[in-house]
Order: C-alpha cells, then structure tokens, then sequence
C-alpha cells in the first residue's frame, strides 16, 4: 500500500521500519531523524524524551530532507485502527511527525492530529503531498484577511461581483474556517456558478488553502466552460483538461470528466488534490461516479442548480449537510426579483400529446417505445408548426433587440431518430435557407462542437434552431435563447428544472426580457409548474388520445439513475442520425472485429495499444475517424454497449485489443464501497462492521436483513451488532442507503 503511494520501504532516506523509539537517552540534531543503536534495532530520538513511552513504531516517513512527515501504525486485520490513536500520538508529537496513518490492510485512517481528527481515506499520501500540507501550514493566512472583490474581468469585460456571489464566498470562508470540509452551493442555472467558484479558488490559492484543484464535470459542454472561466479568471494559474488517453500534466488546476477519471483516480494518490469542485454534484455521488470523487481526501466543493426539495438525500449526507440544507442557497424566485434572471412564460392552447396509458413507471419509462407509440409525423409537423408560428409571431416581444426571427431556440427531442424528423420538418418550413435554419445537435454528429459554436455565436445567424437529445439538456450557455421546445415526457424534477434553465440567462445586447416554453407533454403540469402569462395557440386546448391523466406529484428521482438503468436494460442501441438500432453484441462484435483490423496499420491505435499518450489532435483525429457513418463508434455508444457508463474510448480501444481487462463486477463493487465508506461520516466501529457484511452484498448484488440472521453473518451476530450501532430503522436505512450506491 506504501508501495502504491510511491513509498519504497526498503530505501532508508524514506522508510524506516520495524523501529523502536525510545523516550530518553538519544540525540536529536536539527530536527532530523538520528538512527543510534538500541536493544530491539534501530532507534529514534525524541524531541521530548522525558515524557514519551518507549515502544515500537511500525513505519517513520521521511522527508526529502530527512525529516519526519508521519509514523505509520499497522494494525492486524481484526483490530480496527482507529483504536491505536493514543498509542502512536506520543510517537509522532515526540518526532515532529504532524501526520499519522492508521490501518489494518482494509481500511486506512489519515490523522492531521493538530487539526482534526482522523478519517479514512482510499490510500496513503505521497512524499510530495505531505510536503506539500507542511508548506501550506506555515503559508497559510486566515480568509477573512483576502478582501472579496467589488469587480472581476470576464470575456475582457468589468463584471460586477454580486451581492449574493459575495455572500456564497462569505458562507465558505466561515464554513473553511470551522473545519468543515464538504460543501454544497445551490445556485440557479444562468447566475454565475462557474464564476463564483474560479473567484472562491482564488481565494483558496492565495490564503494557503489550496495549490492543486480538480474541477470535476459530466458533460463536455460544461468542461468547456469550466476551462474557459479558470483560464479567464485564474489566468496566473496553470490549468488544462485531463482528456482520456493523455498523459496528466503537474498543472495547479486539472478540469476533468467524471466519466475519463472513473478510469484515471487510481493513479493518483487520495493527497494529490487540495480541492474538489464537482459541477452539478446530484448526478455525482452514486457508485463508479462516487469512487472517483471520494478517491480523493479534499476540502470538497459541490455545485448544484436543483432546488433542495429535488436533491436526493444522499447528496446531503456526502456534503455533510445538516437539516438536508445546503451550505448557501440562493433561490430562483429571489433570482427573478433581483433581476439577475429572466422569467418564462409558457405558451398555452397548443398540441397536447396525452394518452391513456402514456403516463408508465418513471422508472421503466423507455423513449424509444414513448416515441414509437405516442408521436406520429402528422403530430410531430403540427408541434413544429405551432411552434414556428407562434415563435415567429412574438420574438419581438422576448427581445427587441433581435434582429433575425424567431431567436435562439432548443427543441429537445426523445431520440435521435426523433430529433432527425423535427429538424426536417422545421427547415421544410423555411426552404429559402436550404436546411441551415435548424440542426440536430447529437453525439453522432461529427461537427457537433462546431454546430454548437455556430449557434452561440453572436456573429452567426443560423442556426436559429438547435434540437438535441441529452447534449443541450444540461451544462449549455446561451444567453440567447428564447424559445425552448419540449417534445418528450420528462420523469426527473431535477432533469426538468435543468432543461427549464436554458433560457433564464439575460441577454442585455438583445434586451432580453423573457423567454417562452411550448410544452407539448405538459412536463410542467406534472411538476406543479405554472405560469399565467401566457401565449396562445391555435390548437383551441390539449389533443389527447384518451383521458388526460392526472398528474402525478414530483417523485424523489435522479437523472444518472434512470440512464445508468436503461444501459443495463435496453439491449440495442440508437446510431446516427436518423437512430438506427443495433443489437449491442452485435455493436460490440463489430467494434472488436475493426480495431483489431486497423491496428495491423493505424500509427495512432497502436500508440494506444501500446499505452503511449496521444496528443490532443492525435484523439480528436481518432474520435473523428471512428465516428463514421458506417459504425458510429464512439464514446456514448461504446458506454451503452458494454454497459460502461465511465468507460472512455481508449479503455475500450484496449480492451479490444485484449490489453485492458473491464473491471469486473466485484471490482467494481469493492472500490464503491470503500467510496461510499470514505463519503459517510461513521464512527470507527460502524466503519469495521460495514466492511465485514460487505462481502455478502458484492456476493448477491444486494443486502436484505434477511441476510444477517443467516450464516456466515448469524454467526457473528451481525443482526444484534447492527442493532447495537445504528438503531433497528437506522440500520434498515444504511443497508437501503448500500444497495442504492453500492451494489445497484
């Protein structure tokens, strides 16, 4: 495990082992360690002999200069090391060892003993990481003595910093400075999340809080944007984004997505990041995902646009949050009065696409079968029609400012397939611009990021319509918009508050004052969504085909949950444009089948298989290439087809090269369980308990109670032992709690 870190125990200008230290009779030259001789081998002075026991310390490791960093105290497998505190604490006070580590070969404590107290961590810290907490002591200065700024340049433009973005630093500066060290920051989308967080690192930066950050996001628009404002803002700060296949860079800030670093975190130490920022953090703390962001023992900062009535409980306990209130909330209604965004109106008298029997399971709601059944051309011209209509008809009244009709607008579409047959219809509307006036913005468009920087663009016109499916859900910034086009059921409250906020950013250069949403599902009914002010349509009411069924109250769901479901469930998947569907081990046998042919010639394959990184054009070229219309190889697709939702597209060209195994579902068990241990606030003999009933769970892929009554657990009395830790309804809710993030 030292090993793993870095550490070599038998270099001894590293490792001490097996050392007996003595309270009295040495010598001690400058605060380096000094080896004499002793009755029981190697010997270590004190800095205080007089008071510290003689015993025997089990590993001493040494800084570069000799000195003690930390005394490591190994523990058989039975014994849970939290209890060995007080037994080494006088060893490392005694040496001016600041840190502790303490573990049983399962479960590792990190002790910064005149701090805090001891937590688990996912592996020891390197030589560097702990130099780096010492000088960072010494460096440090209190918060409060770093003014807030009145002002910051943004795009080359003086911003105003604003009084509730003054506030949320305000509220982490006295969270920092109680010893508190997870945080999560409800803020609407459009009022400067990213903003507010690169001005906090800052602050982190300067006081000596931090010198190495992760900003960890889920899409790659949002990557983007992250990357954009740290280089803007922190542009003495060296920063990049950690892509899969490229070799990490010792930069201060690393931007990555959750999906490339499921794949990476294991070649960090758990002490390599200061800080973690996780964007839109609700859809980031379940199984795999959770791994990779609990890997790291961080101050951890999570973002998140959803209101805390929709945050899943969860979320809470990961950010250590009392009451299940965030840390600073600032509400989308205080956002309207203020006038920092925009409110929408929804257009009312339009095409309704009810039907009896449409209202299914949440949880079994498939999109592909919802379109089959519940959209037809005749239905989908009439929404676009309306739609175009009544967007032409009012864009003036959102903006003046607007020059060309109807003004930005988002269609999201159920499928790919359906986001095809939209777009066609929109631009058979408008023939004069000859297919420019919509595009369809999919992962298996190849010049997705060029469409996309085409339709943000304040110099380019067209196209005026972007329609999507999943990419422009969440994570998407254009303040531009005005129109935004629901044409597919929603079953998430945290999904449909996000695609809401697509249009309440402001738009000053247009006069921005309102933005409209055609909700042909009538997502909002179901959600307790209203608005009055309204526009009419033509259809004269809702169209149903049947009885319109009753709404159904918002229900406790997540988006990455639902997805995570569909790519174990579905067993085809949807490519190119038009969504054609293909069995996925038929996808997967044809994947397998090319890469092992083009690697016989392809110069940048066998770089991969050869673990060689790519450069940043070296995978784009890839990307690009593999992305043909004949297979549609690429990352999304490869995900659903092996059932891989953090699998990266150089994990798959390996593992079809036979050079990368796919983690097993044990693996995978076992790290998000030592993930999830890492993210509970347990006490050490809840802590050793766990770990003994977990195999049962990575066993069955599940725990009932049932369980604990049967041998093996019935022999060690694990009903009574949980009873006695958690309480009868506490231990029922931790063994839910394991099945929902562990073993799901």
């Amino acid at each position: 495990m030292l090993r793993q870190a870095g550490w070599e125990p038998a270099d001894k200008s590293q490792v001490l082992t097996e050392i007996t230290i003595y309270g009295q009779g040495g010598e001690k030259q400058d605060g380096r360690v000094v080896e004499g001789s002793g009755i029981d081998g190697a010997v270590l002075t004190t800095s205080d002999g007089d008071n510290i026991p003689t015993g025997r310390a089990d590993y001493v490791l040494l800084s570069r200069d000799g000195r003690p960093l930390a005394v490591v105290e190994a523990k058989k497998a039975a014994i849970q090391p939290y209890t060995a505190k007080q037994q080494v604490l006088p060893y490392a006070k005694g040496l001016d060892a600041p840190f502790i580590f303490l573990t049983n070969g399962e479960i590792i404590y990190f002790w910064d003993y005149t701090n805090d107290d001891a937590r688990i961590v996912n592996s020891f810290y390197s030589r560097r990481d702990l130099e780096r907490l010492v000088y960072m002591r010494k460096e440090r200065k209190p918060l409060a003595t770093i003014p807030i700024p009145d002002y910051y340049l943004r795009q080359g433009e003086q911003r105003i910093v604003r009084p509730y973005q003054q506030e949320t630093m305000k509220a982490l500066d006295q969270a920092v400075e109680l010893g508190k060290r997870r945080f999560l920051i409800e803020l609407p989308t459009g009022t400067g999340k990213t903003d507010i967080i690169c001005l906090y690192l800052k602050r982190l930066l300067e006081a000596g809080y931090s010198e190495r950050i992760l900003f960890l996001v889920d899409r790659e628009q949002l990557a983007k944007q992250a990357l954009e404002s740290l280089q803007d803002i922190l542009n003495q700060y060296g920063s990049y984004w950690l892509k899969a296949g490229m070799a990490r860079q010792e930069k201060q800030i690393t931007v990555c997505l959750l999906q490339t670093m499921i794949s990476h975190y294991h070649e960090y130490t758990s002490g390599y990041f200061d800080v973690v920022i996780a964007d839109e953090c609700h859809r980031s703390i379940y199984g795999a995902w959770q791994t990779a962001l609990t890997h790291f023992d961080a101050l951890h900062i999570g973002l998140t646009a959803t209101p805390a009535a929709y945050i899943e409980r969860n979320t809470f306990k990961f950010y250590q949050c009392k009451d299940n209130e965030p840390d600073f909330t600032y509400s989308i209604i205080k956002a309207f009065e203020e006038g920092y965004l925009l409110p929408y109106k929804f257009a009312s008298g339009i095409t309704v696409l009810l039907a009896e029997g449409a209202d299914v399971d949440d949880e079994h709601y498939d999109p592909f079968e919802f379109e089959r059944k519940w959209t037809n051309e005749d239905t989908n011209r009439k929404m676009m029609a309306e739609f175009d209509r009544l967007a032409w008809e009012n864009f003036k009244e959102l903006a003046t400012g607007q020059k060309i009709g109807p003004g930005k607008s988002i269609v999201f579409a159920m499928t790919k397939r359906h986001a095809a047959r939209l777009a066609q219809y929109l631009n058979e509307l408008h023939p004069d611009l000859k297919g420019k006036y919509a595009e369809v913005i999919t992962s298996d468009v190849s010049n997705a990021d060029d469409l996309i920087r085409k339709f943000k663009s304040k110099s380019e016109d067209y196209p005026q319509v972007a329609v999507s499916v999943g990419m422009l859900d969440t994570g998407f910034d254009c303040r531009e918009v005005l129109h935004l086009v629901m044409c597919r059921r929603i079953c998430s409250p945290i999904l449909y508050q996000q695609m809401r906020g697509r249009g309440t950013r402001t738009a000053p250069h247009i006069d921005k004052k309102k933005y409209v949403i055609y909700d042909f599902f009538e997502n909002h009914k179901r959600f307790n969504d209203s608005d009055t002010d309204v526009f009419t349509g033509i259809s004269g009411g809702p169209v149903t085909a049947g009885p319109a069924a009753s709404p159904k109250p918002p229900r406790d769901l997540i988006e990455l949950g639902l997805e995570d479901e569909w790519l174990h469930a579905v067993q085809y998947i949807e490519v190119g444009p038009e969504g054609e569907r293909i069995d996925k081990d038929d996808y997967v046998t044809n994947w397998e089948r090319s890469i092992k042919a083009q690697a016989k010639d392809d110069a940048i394959i066998q770089k991969v298989r050869d673990s060689k990184s790519l450069t940043e054009k070296e995978e784009e070229t890839l990307a690009e290439r593999l992305n043909n219309p004949e297979y549609y190889f690429n990352e999304d697709n490869l995900r659903r087809a092996y059932k891989r939702p953090g699998g990266t597209l150089i994990d798959f060209i390996r593992a079809a090269l036979g050079r990368l195994k796919l983690k097993s579902r044990e693996q995978e068990m076992t790290e998000n369980f030592q993930a999830w241990l890492v993210s509970r606030n347990l006490n050490p003999e809840q802590a050793q308990y766990l770990a003994l009933i977990k195999n049962r769970g990575i066993v069955r892929g599940r725990i009932d109670i049932d369980d604990l009554f049967q041998p093996p657990l019935s022999i060690l009395n694990a009903a009574g032992l949980g009873i006695e830790l958690f309480g009868e309804n506490g231990l029922r809710q931790i063994i839910d709690d394991l099945n929902d993030s562990v073993f799901a």
